[in-house]
């Protein structure tokens, strides 16, 4: 277990090497919860998010003969960032796998830390068993990104500044992977008797730790799927789960169309940029706004996403909130159908964001043509106007 010394050591350690980051209060959250919503910027930290706080304590011990012989790594990029910025601040020589199709400007930035990337396989999982290889083969020290004292340390130096600089809070909502963060944050917590609720956060579609805590034990999932590439991990780490057991109040679930529209949200009203693992606490903010006792801090625990990822999420929330509509619609083949058509839609308020004609298709009679439409529109009322409208003119359309 960690303990408050084991933290104020790591602290002390990152006090030259980490800055704190913003509390910032959030109006619009906090309508929606009924009490003050708080929102830790972990996204503003160096490197992009909170994972140099436990590299750098891990490696910071490491003996002299250890760093000699380098350090591996194994992630999706924010730990690798983490592992190359301190390897650089500390003069070791690290190897980082990642897997393929990482996010091309984390590997971009963890290059520019002077890390070595080797790709290991199309998960983090797959990158672990590499690192693991090299480990043995090279004597290389392995950093582990979430299950080690060191790193699970590091991290809490973020539930240290929350308690600082909201000491009122009574629920903190982390976005959890393999649990590092999480275990962390949980055991800042445990001090002066303060009653605060932690609660974890996984993607519905790479969520290790409900089945890990119902068995009472670490469970492997067989299988991930998630936008939020940076809390996927099939299993939950030994060190973090036996403290997340024993101080987590609960670790809940949300879907994609939740973690798009909170990234986008986060986007629009806190005017921050978030990855989607970044903004799984606010989804579940969103989920069940009236399940979480204020003061509540919600940690946005990265920000590192490709801007053509971002550009996919944000039409994929703005379609979760019901105001982007991709559609195709078949129209008669005559003078004046297409137009007849946008003027059918500009009745309804809708804009236009783009629109493609097709003549020839094997599903189309020689009398019609199909118009691929992408559409704004103000909301989930406003898209059902829409569509009654299409099929009231007796359009036939088709959902993209």
């Amino acid at each position: 277990m960690i303990d408050a010394k084991d933290v104020a050591r790591a602290a002390d350690l990152l006090h030259d090497v980490v800055a704190p980051t913003p509390l910032e209060y959030s109006r619009w959250l906090s309508e929606l919860v009924g009490g003050d919503v708080f929102l830790k910027c972990e996204n503003l930290q160096r490197t992009g998010s909170f994972k140099l706080r436990g590299a750098y304590v891990r490696m910071a011990r490491l003996s002299k003969a250890e760093r000699a012989r380098g350090v591996v790594a194994a992630s999706a990029g924010n730990h690798a960032q983490g592992v190359a910025l301190a390897a650089q601040l500390l003069g070791i020589k690290a190897t980082v796998f990642m897997p393929q199709g990482a996010a091309i400007p984390k590997e971009k930035a963890t290059r520019a830390y002077g890390a070595e990337i080797r790709f290991g396989g199309t998960t983090i999982d797959d990158c672990l068993v590499a690192a693991r290889a090299f480990e043995a083969g090279t004597g290389a020290v392995l950093i582990h990104p979430f299950d080690h004292p060191d790193i699970v340390a590091g991290q809490a130096t973020t539930g240290l500044e929350i308690v600082e600089q909201c000491p009122q809070v009574r629920t903190v909502v982390v976005p959890t992977g393999g649990g590092g963060l999480l275990a962390g944050i949980a055991s800042a917590m445990q001090r002066d008797g303060i009653p605060i609720e932690v609660l974890g956060v996984q993607a519905a579609g790479a969520a290790a730790y409900p089945a890990s805590l119902a068995a009472g034990e670490p469970v492997t999932l067989t299988e991930m799927t998630t936008m939020a590439d940076g809390i996927a991990v099939a299993r939950p780490g030994d060190v973090p789960f036996e403290i997340v057991q024993r101080y987590v109040a609960d670790v809940r679930t949300v879907g994609e169309e939740s973690l798009s529209t909170a990234l986008l949200l986060i986007l629009e009203r806190a005017k921050l940029v978030v990855e989607p693992a970044g903004a799984a606490a606010v989804a579940a903010l969103l989920d069940e706004p009236s399940s979480f006792e204020p003061p509540v801090v919600a940690v946005l625990s990265g920000g590192n996403i490709d801007p053509l990822l971002l550009m996919r999420v944000i039409r994929h929330g703005m379609a979760a909130a019901g105001r982007y509509l991709s559609l195709r619609v078949r129209i008669p083949d005559t003078p004046g159908g297409l137009a007849k058509l946008l003027e059918r839609l500009a009745e309804q308020d809708a804009n236009l964001i783009e629109v493609v004609h097709e003549r020839v298709s094997a599903g189309l009679t020689l009398d019609e043509v199909e118009v691929a439409l992408q559409l704004e529109l103000r909301g989930p009322d406003h898209r059902d106007r829409i569509l009654a409208g299409l099929l009231h003119h007796d359009y036939t359309y088709t959902l993209n």
